[in-house]
Order: structure tokens, then C-alpha cells, then sequence
């Protein structure tokens, strides 16, 4: 069974390895945990069997939120995992009184592009040449305000 919790700081070793896998600009060990230990940053995990196969990174300020990134194990996609965590972040975000939460997605990534959709997310604009490591533009996307 998938479960959804808090990041704890002995979970930075297999979320940056998570990371490593998905990114072509990945964050450190030490990054996670840099971020953790912030007071306005909130991370979650997805968890299955005791392993980590997904995770989500917002840090917020006032009443918005950004989502930093959104990964899941390659070989557990399509099973519902990253709209598990969306829909946590979001629930936490409320919880939290943030009105809005904001992120930007590469616009060839099609099929996050339709996860953020399905849970509320409007593109609301393009940020030219915003990633690395393929050059790309991004969507902003908000859901929220």
C-alpha cells in the first residue's frame, strides 16, 4: 500500500538518488536537507513496502506556494502516485492558508503537463528558456487564485 508522509532528513540520501534519476540538473543530499531544515518549505514522500518512490518539494512565502519538483520512480508511474502527492501538497497548502500554488513544467513533458491539469492547474504563460540541460522553455502553471 502507497503512503503519503512528511520528508524526513534520513530520507535525503534516497530522494537525491530519486532525483538524480529524473533530472538533468539534480539536487545534492545536502540540498534536500538545506531545504528541510528551512521554515518555510514543506516535502513529502511517497512510500511503498519501507522505499521511497516519489516525492514532492513546495516552498511558500506569504499566501502562495511554489512547487519545486514532483518525481516519481520511473517504474511506478501511471499507478496514481504523483496525483497522490499533488493532491497532499495541495491539501497541506490549504491547510496552511495559501491561496495559490504555482509551478513551471517543461513544455515537452506532456504527460506532467496533463497531471497538473487533472488536478486544477491552468497555464497561465511561458517562462522562454527557463531549463538547462536541454534548453527549454517552461509553463507557469497555477492552480488556485
Amino acid at each position: 500500500m502507497i503512503s503519503i508522509r512528511d520528508m524526513q532528513q534520513e530520507d535525503a540520501g534516497a530522494v537525491a538518488a530519486l532525483e538524480a534519476q529524473i533530472f538533468s540538473k539534480p539536487w545534492s543530499r545536502q540540498g534536500f536537507l538545506e531545504a528541510l531544515n528551512l521554515e518555510n518549505t514543506i516535502f513529502l514522500v511517497a512510500e511503498e513496502d519501507s522505499q521511497i518512490i516519489g516525492y514532492i518539494g513546495m516552498y511558500f512565502s506569504m499566501d502562495e506556494g511554489e512547487i519545486t519538483n514532483v518525481a516519481v520512480e520511473p517504474c511506478m508511474r501511471c499507478h496514481g502516485i504523483g496525483g497522490m502527492l499533488i493532491e497532499a501538497m495541495q491539501k497541506e497548502a490549504g491547510q496552511r492558508g495559501l491561496s495559490s500554488i504555482v509551478l513551471e513544467v517543461r513544455i515537452s513533458n506532456e504527460s506532467a503537463i496533463r497531471l497538473y491539469e487533472r488536478n486544477g492547474f491552468v497555464n497561465r504563460g511561458v517562462r522562454k528558456g527557463f531549463y538547462e540541460l536541454p534548453k527549454e522553455d517552461a509553463y507557469i502553471m497555477i492552480y488556485g487564485q
